[in-house]
């Protein structure tokens, strides 16, 4: 296949693509009852659900799985969206807490340009999944931060960049700091998207990455199969369970086996 990315190279992309599924790690651990009920799940939820949603038990406890599995996942995505600059040129991303504690520093010695605040020759990024993960104190903290950036640097600008902002934008952030709105025209809110397009010079170079994607990954996964896909166990021992509990109909036996996860020590439960 034709590699069309031109501001990344194909091993240095498959080889991010792979080092992010690989930091998955123990997620990719299969799932035993024991593992499913560590924290032990709400019953009830799972009944509602099942019905409410009229699902099956496979569907409902594959997503229950899955929403485990899922709650640590956005750092691991957070590693794909800031380490894949340090294969694109004129980018470094520092060690963790490392330069300043910036996500990606970009420099251009021909100037990057600014809207409305002419040219810098160097960006510092903080980077976030997504818009609204910041709190009001978080906000500020990093927006003080930019601003003691550019008292020790009178060439540079600092980027909030948000992976999935609420639309395309490159624009002076305000934020609130001790109870009074603040904005500095070399302080920005930039989408992913329009960051990709300023340090790789091409317009669309995020959506091309995009779309490049979900085929580089199918390969690795094809590549990596026998190590890294979980054989999860849940449904068939809770169905073990239910056939314990001298019940006829298999989805109430089910129900029961799901009942004595969280209410085992419950009065009639035991």
């Amino acid at each position: 296949m034709m590699w069309n990315l031109s501001f990344i190279s194909e091993d240095d992309f498959t080889n991010h693509v792979k080092a992010t599924i690989e930091k998955y790690g123990e997620k990719l651990e299969s799932f035993d009852l024991k593992r499913f009920n560590k924290n032990i799940v709400d019953p009830i939820k799972l009944i509602f659900d099942k019905t409410v949603y009229q699902s099956s038990w496979e569907e409902i406890i594959g997503n229950e799985i899955f929403r485990q599995r899922d709650k640590s996942n956005n750092n691991d995505i957070g590693y794909f969206h800031q380490r894949i600059f340090q294969y694109i040129a004129n980018c470094h991303v520092p060690p963790n807490g490392k330069e300043g504690g910036w996500d990606v520093i970009y420099k251009n010695s021909d100037g990057i340009p600014i809207p409305e605040a002419g040219s810098v020759h160097t960006v510092y990024v903080e980077m976030k999944n997504k818009h609204n993960t910041m709190n009001s104190a978080s906000a500020g903290k990093t927006f003080i931060k930019m601003q003691d950036q550019l008292l020790n640097d009178d060439d540079c600008a600092c980027f909030l960049v948000e992976a999935i902002a609420q639309r395309s934008q490159n624009i002076k952030w305000e934020t609130t700091v001790d109870k009074k709105k603040v904005g500095h025209k070399l302080i920005r809110r930039v989408s992913l998207d329009q960051f990709y397009a300023l340090v790789t010079g091409q317009e669309d170079a995020f959506y091309q990455m995009c779309m490049t994607l979900p085929s580089v990954i199918q390969n690795v996964v094809n590549n990596l199969e026998g190590t890294i896909v979980p054989h999860d166990t849940v449904i068939d021992e809770l169905r073990e369970l239910g056939s314990k509990q001298n019940i006829e109909s298999e989805d109430l036996a089910i129900s029961m086996a799901v009942y004595m996860l969280g209410f085992s020590s419950y009065k009639g439960f035991c």
